[in-house]
């Protein structure tokens, strides 16, 4: 997996998707740039979002709040006194980590001894039951009960603040630096995440400011700006997709932890009481809206939290397997009134909802959902990443790389080829054919090397189809039109290209 996640990384960068942020300057550690072909499929995965939670939905608007916002934002929210994750280092490698990961990757790897003796099992036995064998099989049973005991320690130990007992943890499990080898640790201490800047050139407390840690807070302080100015009853949501910005004590993998990333969350306000309903159904709307871009099910799996936030009362995150196995991808939290009473209370300013119906005010519920962008982008590139051994009709075989992107969310939606790039004849029709195309869709005239090479390419990038201009449409104006993934090729009139390839490409075709 390690070998694959390395080729999805070198293909961002040779195809133009991801580069390494000031490489010219060696780079900035956990930071990337997104290139030409990166930047429309990032763009093609926020309008599937934007167009499924604000469009298909009658009660839920957007907003697009301020990255900077007063200090006392985070005070309310808890940020400055709470957003902290568990540092150590190591005194020979001098590398830091964060101690709940070292523990978590150590359930991991006992999990992957579990998956080894599964995957022995079902080669063994043709009607092979999983579930009874994570039952009944010695060797699985007691794994799991060590991964059971762990997790339940760990999530004390998160939510109490015991850093000596998460230090003891990894000296009792006997942990080793990954770099180093080293069992060699400093104390736990806690680490604040949020970046901070000052004010102008006003220096000290008064003049601080943070770089939002998350998007969220935009929402809550405008939520009665938003209702009042568009009359939304209960329950209603509001959307926002934004940068945020954590000061990650390790980020790696690649764009899947940053500290500079983009969110795309829903904030749903709700009757008190009601929080748990609209919690399990934005939990199956959510998984609904992924598994509609054609993805195996089985690559997503929830996840319940074992250790709370102090706003939440219920939280579950939508995990992927990536390359490096299950992450998370997607949360849902029932944030509870914890950040509209908590700015309410520090603001002096009243944010609560009158219910015509119950002829009262109270101060609602929230339900959210909040998917990284940048998360999504990786999870796609890697579901898509495919290597493909192909046969011709003479029996030769031949490899490609093809990114086996939804179409609404591929990058070039169609790639047009002249056959040859030496007949003016053929490079004159095909110009005329891109121009009568790309104010439908984003196209791309493509003239250089071999017809077969510029398959490949388009291939690569995910162009879902590319169309030929030969001798025959000098003659009869028809042009052969080439599907990415079932390589079927058929002739059809140029007038006829835009709507045949709108119709694949659409988002309505995904839209739930």
């Amino acid at each position: 997996m390690s070998d694959l996640f390395k080729k999805i990384t070198s293909h961002c960068k040779e195809y133009g998707f991801i580069f390494q942020s000031s490489e010219i300057y060696d780079g900035l550690s956990a930071t990337y740039d997104y290139g030409p072909n990166g930047v429309e499929l990032k763009n093609n995965i926020k309008d599937y979002w934007w167009h499924s939670m604000v469009k298909m939905h009658q009660n839920i608007t957007g907003i697009d709040a301020a990255i900077f916002m007063h200090p006392k934002t985070w005070k309310a929210s808890g940020h400055v006194d709470a957003f902290n994750d568990p540092l150590i280092d190591n005194k020979d490698s001098k590398k830091r980590y964060r101690a709940d990961v070292l523990i978590e990757e150590y359930m991991e790897k006992i999990e992957n001894k579990i998956n080894k003796e599964i995957t022995k099992a079902k080669k063994r036995f043709d009607d092979f039951d999983e579930k009874m064998f994570r039952e009944t099989n010695n060797r699985v049973v007691e794994n799991q009960k060590k991964i059971d005991a762990i997790a339940a320690r760990l999530a004390k130990a998160m939510s109490d603040g015991d850093m000596a007992d998460l230090k003891a943890q990894i000296e009792e499990y006997e942990i080793p630096c990954p770099v180093s080898g080293s069992r060699d640790w400093t104390e736990v201490r806690q680490f604040n995440l949020m970046f901070n800047t000052q004010l102008g050139n006003i220096a000290g407390e008064e003049g601080k400011l943070y770089l939002r840690p998350e998007t969220a807070q935009g929402i809550f302080v405008n939520f009665l700006n938003v209702q009042k100015t568009t009359r939304q009853k209960i329950p209603f949501g509001i959307a926002q997709i934004g940068k945020a910005f954590r000061n990650e004590i390790i980020a790696r993998q690649f764009i899947f932890r940053m500290r500079e990333f983009e969110q795309m969350e829903m904030q749903f306000f709700v009757k008190p009481g009601e929080e748990m309903k609209w919690y399990e159904y934005w939990k199956e709307t959510r998984l609904n809206w992924h598994l509609a871009l054609g993805t195996s099910k089985e690559k997503y799996r929830y996840h319940d939290h074992d250790n709370l936030a102090h706003y939440a009362n219920a939280a579950v995150d939508i995990q992927f397997e990536f390359p490096f196995g299950f992450r998370e991808l997607e949360g849902i939290h029932s944030r509870t009134d914890f950040d509209l009473k908590s700015h309410q209370e520090l603001s002096s300013k009243k944010l609560q909802y009158f219910d015509p119906q119950e002829n009262a005010n109270y101060t609602p519920y929230v339900v959210e959902t909040s998917i990284g962008l940048d998360r999504m982008f990786l999870a796609m590139i890697s579901n898509a990443y495919t290597e493909e051994t192909m046969t011709d009709d003479q029996g030769k075989t031949s490899e490609r790389i093809v990114l086996k992107l939804h179409p609404a969310l591929s990058p070039v939606k169609c790639a047009i080829l002249p056959l040859l790039k030496n007949k003016e004849e053929l490079t004159t029709a095909a110009m005329d054919v891109f121009n009568k195309l790309k104010s439908h869709f984003l196209c791309q005239y493509d003239e250089k090397d071999a017809i077969g090479r510029r398959y490949r390419r388009q291939d690569a990038i995910g162009t879902p189809f590319c169309v030929t201009i030969d001798f025959d449409t000098l003659e009869n104006g028809t042009v052969t039109l080439r599907e990415r993934d079932s390589l079927e090729q058929k002739r059809m009139p140029i007038d006829a290209l835009a709507q045949e390839i709108s119709s694949q490409i659409a988002l309505h075709n995904v839209l739930q």
